[in-house]
């Protein structure tokens, strides 16, 4: 079938991305699914910074590609060997298909799985094939999903179904923003009730951590941003402590301004800047975690004889380090019984013909979790 898909051809080209047009809008040819495959008609996607990532070149992937990770949709065909869907579900996608066999899968581990890693740096799905092509050959798949299209070919395990009493706008938060965010802070850091938090980077994912550690009880939570607006709707969803770390500049300042460092450190900005700042509020005997994803030759240099002395964790959390077909129900449970507000993290909507658009508002710091809006 022929659908309408934003293609990218060419990383890195120059900011902003409203004239250098990176992305385009084309018609291009879409397989029926295949075995063990989904046809989903594409709603609503979210625009993140793993898609950004890949624009500007701090995540190489192979090229051409269809782009789009975060997405709310309705199952419009099955392949052979799908008797848990049926047409008309509400699903939404993950960005990590998961075997069930390799041993992160087998030890409950499935944003490790090994075979979805593959296909993942492929560009394929998880059974190998591509189902994107054009006259002049195949399109790469993104993550899997591939979903600022009309319409994407999926693998079973890159789908969840969901409860159709939610919209797709709230549905495709839950997809990577609430998933990663609020998966960092339950599965990753197991943060209990009278325990402190830091959050540095207040995009969806970030947000999504500060509502996930409001959730759970934590006595203390600080926000950082370089956006006072986000800064003072973090405030709204119950951040304790609020920094500006362009105003209050210092190591002191900040620890001061956090009402003392923390027992966890969340870097949620994909930056190396980010995850110091994280570190440097997180206490003697605390856990920094990282779930951004900046360049793969970003590093940091810690002292060694601190991690030692101070009995220090450092972890990265991917996909949430839980099981998103369990994780994303409980997520959305407590949504609908207004534990989890993550509708107050809903941005700006856009078309599919204003993507690039949608990717300058999102770089500009400005935005929350914008999205595109592929159906009225």
């Amino acid at each position: 079938m022929k659908i309408r898909a934003a293609v990218l051809r060419q990383m890195g080209l120059a900011a902003p991305y409203a004239q250098s047009r990176p992305i385009k809008i084309e018609e291009v040819e879409l397989d029926p699914p295949g075995p063990g495959e989904v046809l989903l008609k594409i709603k609503v996607a979210g625009l993140c910074h793993s898609d950004l990532s890949v624009i500007n070149g701090d995540r190489p992937r192979g090229m051409p590609m269809v782009l789009g990770h975060e997405s709310s949709a309705e199952v419009v065909e099955l392949g052979a060997g799908v008797p848990d869907l049926k047409v008309g579900d509400h699903v939404v996608t993950d960005f990590v298909p998961t075997c069930g066999h390799c041993v992160p899968c087998s030890q409950g581990r499935p944003a490790l799985c090994e075979p979805g890693a593959q296909a993942n740096a492929q560009g394929t799905l998880l059974s190998g094939e591509r189902r994107l092509h054009e006259q002049g050959g195949d399109l790469n798949h993104h993550v899997g999903v591939s979903c600022f299209a009309d319409y994407a070919v999926v693998s079973r395990h890159s789908c969840i179904k969901v409860l159709r009493e939610i919209s797709h706008r709230e549905a495709a938060l839950f997809g990577c923003a609430v998933l990663t965010g609020a998966g960092a802070v339950i599965n990753r850091a197991h943060i209990k009730a009278g325990q402190t938090a830091a959050v540095v980077g207040l995009g969806g994912v970030g947000l999504s951590a500060l509502l996930a550690a409001v959730a759970a009880g934590a006595r203390r939570v600080v926000a950082v941003d370089l956006s006072d607006e986000k800064l003072a709707l973090a405030k709204t969803l119950g951040a304790t402590h609020v920094i500006n770390p362009r105003v209050v500049t210092t190591e002191a300042d900040r620890l001061e301004a956090a009402g003392g460092p923390v027992d966890f450190g969340f870097d949620m900005a994909g930056a190396v800047a980010a995850f110091e700042a994280a570190y440097r509020l997180t206490r003697r005997g605390g856990t920094t975690i990282t779930s951004g994803l900046p360049h793969p030759k970003s590093t940091f240099s810690l002292p060694l004889a601190q991690l030692v002395g101070e009995e220090r964790d450092i972890r990265g959390s991917y996909l949430g380090s839980g099981v998103p077909a369990i994780d994303i129900t409980h997520y959305i449970d407590l949504y609908l019984g207004g534990k989890l507000p993550v509708n107050k993290l809903l941005g700006q909507v856009f078309t599919l013909d204003q993507v690039n658009e949608g990717f300058d508002h999102l770089a500009s710091g400005s935005g929350l979790r914008d999205c595109i809006m592929l159906e009225a």
